[in-house]
């Protein structure tokens, strides 16, 4: 028993299902989520680092392919909304104590929900009311720290 493995089914828009292997997605959103909180901790050090910055958004990237690819949804969605609020070109974050904290906080229940996997059927299952509250509060926190300067910017 300490080398099985435990699946859980997944329905495909076909109508079959398939079984994925759990702990791999585990260990793999783990180590991105970890990845994730270390580029935030260089972050509150050396603060707008490039490096940094990129190291998130690929982190945060990879970890919402990886939720999709399990079919583990709110999480998924979750990574996506954080990428999309940080990944934006033209218009340049200072990513200052507030937005790191907002973030911060975002990561924080990130982990949580992966702690809340159902390990017997891979399901989270949970209301999405404190993920759409800290998006907005990121979403919030960023509109405010936008340093673009272009006429046409509405942030």
């Amino acid at each position: 028993m300490p080398n099985q493995k435990v699946f859980f089914r997944v329905s495909l828009k076909d109508g079959h299902e398939c079984a994925t292997p759990l702990p791999e997605f585990l260990l793999e959103a783990q180590t991105l989520l970890a990845k994730s909180e270390d580029c935030l901790s260089h972050l509150h050090l050396i603060r707008n680092d490039e490096e940094a910055i990129s190291c998130l958004l690929v982190s945060l990237q990879r970890l919402a392919q990886c939720a999709a690819r399990h079919a583990i949804s709110p999480l998924h969605e979750f990574s996506v909304h954080i990428h999309g609020l940080l990944k934006r070109p033209q218009h340049p974050l200072d990513l200052n104590d507030q937005v790191l904290e907002s973030l911060k906080s975002c990561l924080t229940l990130m982990a949580w929900q992966l702690e809340l996997i159902d390990p017997n059927d891979g399901q989270l299952n949970m209301d999405d009311s404190e993920q759409v509250m800290l998006i907005e509060e990121l979403a919030d926190q960023v509109s405010q720290n936008c340093t673009c300067t272009l006429p046409t910017c509405r942030h």
